[in-house]
């Protein structure tokens, strides 16, 4: 599979492997609760590989680029089937970050290094 997948080639993968193996998708509520227990997952891994937790036997086989794949995943699941095109949504992201936060950053004190 090309790594260099553009968003649109992403919903339409899933949706394709949703439709041919996945059966269906999961509701968006289901599908939004599974978000939430994968965002946890990968919270769980970066505490213990750069926060003060230390590792659990039950721990040691995941990786973080699986974790935030599986995020990815459910993410892309629920803009499929709420019709969100996230290319769209992402350059829309841009746009108002830009406009908002175009100084905001820059005059932040905390940010000062």
């Amino acid at each position: 599979m090309d790594s260099n997948l553009t968003l649109k080639e992403a919903q339409q993968k899933v949706d394709d492997w949703i439709k041919t193996t996945g059966v269906r998708y999961f509701s968006e509520l289901t599908n939004m609760a599974i978000l939430t227990e994968e965002v946890g997952e990968v919270a769980r891994l970066m505490s213990r590989m750069y926060g003060d937790q230390s590792f659990k036997d039950s721990d040691r086989h995941k990786e973080l680029p699986d974790e935030l794949a599986d995020v990815l995943w459910v993410l892309i699941c629920i803009a499929n089937q709420t019709g969100v095109d996230l290319a769209e949504a992402l350059i829309k992201n841009f746009d108002k970050k830009n406009n908002r936060d175009a100084q905001r950053h820059r005059e932040n004190d905390k940010l000062s290094s």
